[in-house]
């Protein structure tokens, strides 16, 4: 048993506490999703909304394509005992998917929208820190590892 973790660092469940820099990064890799639900909730708005920060349909569609797997962690984190291999995987599974957000607007800075450029920079800076974090934080690796999960 590894003591590094206090008592405090365990759910209810005996698994360890996934941390709020996870949360943040699940709802920045599925920001289309929740700015899309945003504009369901908001029906005046909503078309208003989606127009401003997705003006070309496709990225909107690109967006939520790229956002599925931050999606479905965000619901398999309640499973995290019942589907331990699952669970263990997807942190892979959301490494790669930050990759490929990444890539997507290295390319989209690179053919240049000069109306956007300033804000893509700015969320691939943030994208780039959510996958370093992913990466490199002991504690979120732990957090994927069986052995510390009360299983």
């Amino acid at each position: 048993m590894n003591l590094t973790y206090s008592p405090d660092d365990y759910d209810a469940r005996g698994q360890l506490k996934l941390p709020v820099g996870f949360w943040i990064i699940l709802l920045l890799q599925a920001r289309t999703w929740v700015l899309f639900v945003m504009a369901g909730a908001s029906k005046q708005q909503g078309a208003t909304l989606l127009a401003l920060f997705y003006p070309d349909t496709r990225a909107f569609w690109i967006g939520l394509g790229l956002g599925i797997p931050a999606t479905l962690g965000l619901l398999l984190t309640g499973y995290r005992q019942r589907l331990p291999r699952l669970w263990q995987a997807w942190h892979w599974v959301l490494c790669l998917a930050l990759v490929a957000i990444v890539l997507l607007q290295a390319i989209m800075i690179w053919l240049g929208d000069d109306q956007y450029s300033p804000l893509v920079i700015l969320v691939t800076v943030f994208d780039l820190l959510g996958l370093a974090y992913l990466t490199m934080s002991r504690r979120l690796k732990d957090c994927f590892s069986p052995d510390l999960n009360g299983e």
